[in-house]
Formats: structure tokens, C-alpha cells, sequence
């Protein structure tokens, strides 16, 4: 940012010394400012596809609506179609699921979690977990589906 002092001369191009006067530059330099700002919505426009649950699950098609949103990240768990339950991203033995939905349960204000499951999962399975989030102290479950499924409407008569 380039404030500097503009040297005034009346001498026709000539420097002389002494009791010269100068004013003030008056303009600010803001290049560096737009660089910075480029450099950052680049870096924000790569991390925010990254900032999703990455365990990739083929989950089942509804024509449900969508949940409203929170302004605490939402805890997300998953039934992979191996049958592996995943907190997040850290996989969890079925039988330390309940400890550790209790221990987080403890330092989260909500009590709302996101059950999402392989469509290739039994049913019971997906009940089992629900019943451990239940016992975990979350009593708000979402189920995540993905959009565009059937709608279930009698049409044709």
C-alpha cells in the first residue's frame, strides 16, 4: 500500500535543495487487496465440496422434503452396505455405538442426528442403529434420502 510524498519542483524538472515543498500522495494501491481476496475465494470455492460426510453410500430414492437446516453441524451416521456403522467418518463396533452417542451427546446443545443407510441394508439393521441413537440420547433422527424418488400417488385411478 503505496502512500508516499510527491515531490513538487518548480524549476522545470529540476531538483533543488532545500526548502522544497510536498503534498501528500493521495491514492491508495488496492492490488494487493484483490489478490489476497482472489487467493481466498478460490481456497473457500476448493474446501467447501470437502466439508461433507465422505462415506460413500448409495442411499434410497423418496419424495420426502428436505429437513431445515442448523447452525450446529449436524452429526451424521451411516450404515454402510457392508452393515459397518459410521460416526462422522470414525467406524464404530456396534457394541460401543451407544457409549460413544452418549459421550457426544453430552457436549452437543442438539439433539438431532442424521441416520443415513445403504438401500442394499436390511431393515432391521437400520432399526437396530436407530433404536442405539435413541438409547444414545437422540431422540430427533433424520433419515437422508436422496430426491427424485416415487411419490407413492394413486394416478391412475
Amino acid at each position: 500500500m503505496g502512500a508516499g510524498v510527491i515531490q513538487k519542483t518548480g524549476d522545470g524538472g529540476r531538483r533543488r535543495r532545500g526548502r522544497g515543498r510536498s503534498r501528500p500522495m493521495a491514492e491508495i494501491n488496492v492490488t494487493p487487496f484483490v489478490d489476497v481476496m482472489l487467493v481466498l475465494l478460490i481456497i473457500f470455492m476448493v474446501a467447501a465440496p470437502l466439508m461433507t460426510v465422505g462415506v460413500p453410500v448409495e442411499l434410497p430414492k423418496t419424495a420426502a422434503n428436505a429437513l431445515p437446516g442448523e447452525e450446529e453441524e449436524p452429526l451424521s451416521v451411516t450404515v454402510t452396505a457392508d452393515g459397518v456403522v459410521m460416526i462422522q467418518t470414525t467406524e464404530v463396533p456396534r457394541g460401543e455405538l451407544v457409549n460413544r452417542l452418549r459421550a457426544i451427546a453430552a457436549e452437543r446443545d442438539s439433539t438431532r442426528v442424521y441416520l443415513r443407510a445403504d438401500g442394499v441394508v436390511p431393515y432391521s439393521d437400520v432399526m437396530q442403529v436407530m433404536g442405539a441413537l435413541n438409547r444414545g440420547g437422540f431422540a430427533n433422527i433424520g433419515l437422508v434420502t436422496d430426491a427424485g424418488g416415487p411419490d407413492m400417488n394413486d394416478q391412475d385411478g
